[in-house]
Order: structure tokens, then sequence, then C-alpha cells
């Protein structure tokens, strides 16, 4: 288990690295205006990361009331906390609670190595499940497969057919509607993602093709609009 990152002494307070209002990217939810809370900080080092910047770089402590300020200035849009590992920071529960309060959808994305139970039940939470390609794959919380509802997501990031392989072997053994294609509205949704730079998407769609899996494809579609863009969308 993680150590929280935020002192607590200041529970009213994150530590954020940006903020900004874009289109989403990625998830069931794609393609909808969204405004990301992009906390500082991550417990894992996942080799394909292209978010270091969260863990490297200087952040900002701000403070629960003014990031809300800013989720109202887009009063219609999802909101999604991610990172970094948002859960390394209590405060982040209490974050979520006033977003529930203010009855905004609420998409947190996190790594799936911190037990999830603490999550407001009406959040949407997008696991993602840690293939060995990136290197963390033992840091996962296997537990956590067992709280994610149908509202909730879990994601692939794939590298290779190791990761396939894998990803199809571990969700086979940890959930049981897994291969079933008429229990696809009962179980979580599942989300196999291309590692751009080492797997192309074609040659990840045929494998789900051949193999008749009840998984979406996705690429990040943030990545197609903006290319020249590193952060910030």
């Amino acid at each position: 288990m993680a150590e929280a990152l935020a002192d607590p002494t200041l529970q009213t307070q994150l530590q954020v690295s940006e903020l900004f209002y874009s289109i989403q990217g990625e998830s069931t939810y794609a393609g909808y205006p969204c405004v990301f809370i992009r906390l500082a900080g991550c417990n894992l080092r996942c080799s394909y990361c292209d978010a270091r910047y969260t863990y490297e770089e200087k952040h900002d402590l701000v403070t629960i009331e003014e990031i809300l300020a800013f989720t109202q200035i887009y009063p219609n849009a999802l909101v999604e906390i991610t990172g970094g590992e948002p859960l390394i920071q209590d405060a982040v529960y209490s974050l979520m609670e006033e977003l529930m309060w203010e009855e905004r959808l609420v998409l947190l994305e996190t790594n799936g190595s911190i037990r999830l139970n603490r999550v407001p039940a009406a959040v949407v939470k997008i696991m993602d499940l840690k293939c060995p390609d990136s290197g963390m794959s033992d840091k996962v919380d296997l537990a956590n497969l067992k709280l994610l509802t149908p509202k909730d997501e879990l994601k692939c990031v794939i590298s290779s057919r190791r990761d396939y392989d894998w990803a199809v072997e571990t969700l086979t053994a940890h959930i049981p509607a897994f291969s079933n294609p008429t229990a696809i509205r009962k179980r979580v949704k599942i989300l196999f993602s291309p590692v751009t730079e080492k797997l192309a998407a074609s040659q990840l769609a045929q494998w789900l093709l051949d193999d008749g899996l009840q998984v979406r494809l996705q690429i990040q579609l943030h990545r197609n609009l903006w290319p020249e863009k590193k952060r910030g969308f």
C-alpha cells in the first residue's frame, strides 16, 4: 500500500500537476468534453509512461476549493481525476465527495495498485491492469477486480503478444464473465489499448478478431487530434 503524498495537516490541498479542459481521449467516454484534474506523483514507474512530468517536475499545492472553482467554469463537462496515481493523496477522497455533492459525472483513472474500497460508489473507476512489459504487473492489487462494477472500466495497455496473452489469461482467471458474450452488460467494461511505439493498433485488432473477444479496442483519440502536443490534452 502506498503512502499518501499529502501532509495530514493539508487535507484540503492536493499536489496538482495540471488542470485543463479538453476532449476525453480514452475510455468509453472518449469524445466528450472533459475537465481534467491531473494530480502529481506516482508510486509506479511504467516503461511506457507518457506522464513522467507528474513525478519528475515541480507541482503546485492547490486547495480543493480552487479545483472545484476550475471545474465549475465548465458545468456540463465530465470531470476526470488522473495522474500519476491520484489515490496516493488522501485528500482526493474529499475532492471526489465534493464533486459527487455537485452531481458531476466523475471518472477516476488509477493504476490498480491501491485498494479501491474508499472510492465513492458513484465515481466511474477506470483501472489500469498493468501487463508484464510495463514492468509493473506484480504491483497490481488483483483484489480490486472484485470491486469493479458494470459502470466501471478495466484497461490493459498492450505492448506485445506476451502482454496480450497475459491479459487474456489473467482476465479469464479473475473475471468469470470475461469469455461469456451474453454477460457483457453484467461485467466491468474491458478495453485493450496498444502502446503506439511498440504495437500497431491493426495488429491488436486482428488478435481480438481472431479470438472473438468482447473487448473494446481503444486508440487514444487525443493523440490523433493533437499529435504535436505532449501534455494538457
